[in-house]
């Protein structure tokens, strides 16, 4: 049994206190060479790897002084990415959807602070896939298992789900920060359904099919900032690109095995030259295209160093076109960054 004396506390409060500025930081990386893409001498460089990390150590954030109080007593903890499968960056907050840790990881670097996050009253979030910012600094999640879209308010340790239309299995979800809707994809039911911020629901679009704007089992979802929507048509093998009503625009891919060829793409995101990156599981790949559809670029393959991948699945491009892969059953993500021109 543990001896919670009064003494015995104070001392090593006071101690884990004196301490504190010298607190341990993040493990560095040792010095590596630059890993960049093309890999040829003789192209410019477009895409750089930055870093990768499966815990709050390896992102930069030491332990704080509550963890390390419930370490002396409990012994050590450790709190890693098991099976991530969405992320996103706002203002250089990461979050994580985990799956195999039941829950959201939020890693915030500047506020040294690392969170797990579940639903509300402690229960754990069984099947957490797509993640969203809202316009006021909220996260929003999709459980595909507890049908729910849930919010995350700034600050807070529970994520609280929304009033909104039942759904099948709800995975993808986008935002449109200007008027707080709710972009959410349905896989099930092979559609996406617009919501008010209220979680009014104020449309639909897509059905089971394989024409322009329907759909075969659509997984993720993204909105670029010029309110282009573009959406993963699984199982049809492309990309849909439509509009902020959800009228279609335009559509890419193909099934293959070849490079510019979708196996099992999951993850859609565009950076701010308008160039779109797909992630594609069975392949081990990020794949990159102009607005028309055109392979321009593809990194990746299968195995545990950087640049390589396990089974990814999300994908998120930061407001500095910082780009994060949810590098599944490595569980870590990755970070790169496009450094410029057309890749």
């Amino acid at each position: 049994m543990v001896t919670r004396r009064s003494w015995h506390l104070a001392w090593l409060l006071g101690g884990l206190l004196a301490l504190g500025a010298c607190a341990p930081v993040a493990l560095r990386p040792k010095d590596q060479a630059p890993l960049v893409w093309p890999e040829e001498v003789d192209v410019p460089a477009r895409i750089e790897y930055v870093m990768a990390f499966s815990s709050p150590e390896e992102f930069g954030i030491g332990k704080g002084l509550l963890q390390r109080v419930g370490e002396f007593f409990f012994g050590p903890s450790e709190f890693r990415l098991v099976r991530p499968m969405a992320v996103l960056a706002v203002k250089g907050v990461v979050f994580v959807a985990d799956p195999g840790a039941r829950g959201v990881h939020r890693f915030d670097r500047a506020g040294e602070r690392y969170d797990l996050i579940g639903a509300e009253g402690g229960t754990a979030l069984p099947s957490p896939v797509g993640l969203a910012a809202g316009r006021d600094g909220e996260v929003y999640v999709t459980d595909s298992v507890r049908a729910a879209v849930l919010v995350i308010r700034p600050g807070a340790k529970d994520a609280v789900a929304l009033d909104v239309a039942k759904m099948r299995q709800p995975t993808g979800i986008a935002t449109d920060v200007a008027t707080g809707r709710l972009y959410v994809v349905d896989t099930t039911a092979h559609q996406v359904n617009v919501f008010e911020r209220d979680g009014a629901l104020r449309s639909s679009f897509g059905v089971r099919g394989t024409g322009d704007g329907e759909f075969n089992y659509p997984t993720q979802i993204w909105r670029d900032g010029r309110g282009r929507i573009f959406v993963t048509d699984s199982l049809n093998f492309r990309i849909q690109v439509f509009d902020d009503q959800g009228r279609f625009l335009r559509q890419f891919g193909q099934a293959g095995d070849g490079t510019g060829d979708f196996m099992r793409h999951k993850g859609v995101a565009t950076d701010s030259y308008g160039h779109v990156y797909v992630v594609d599981a069975l392949a081990n790949a990020l794949q990159i295209f102009d607005e028309a559809g055109r392979l321009l670029l593809s990194l990746g393959t299968l195995g545990r160093k950087r640049g390589e991948f396990w089974l990814p699945t999300g994908i998120h491009v930061a407001d500095n076109d910082e780009i994060f892969v949810a590098d599944t059953y490595n569980g870590r993500v990755q970070v790169f960054r496009y450094i410029g021109g057309s890749p």
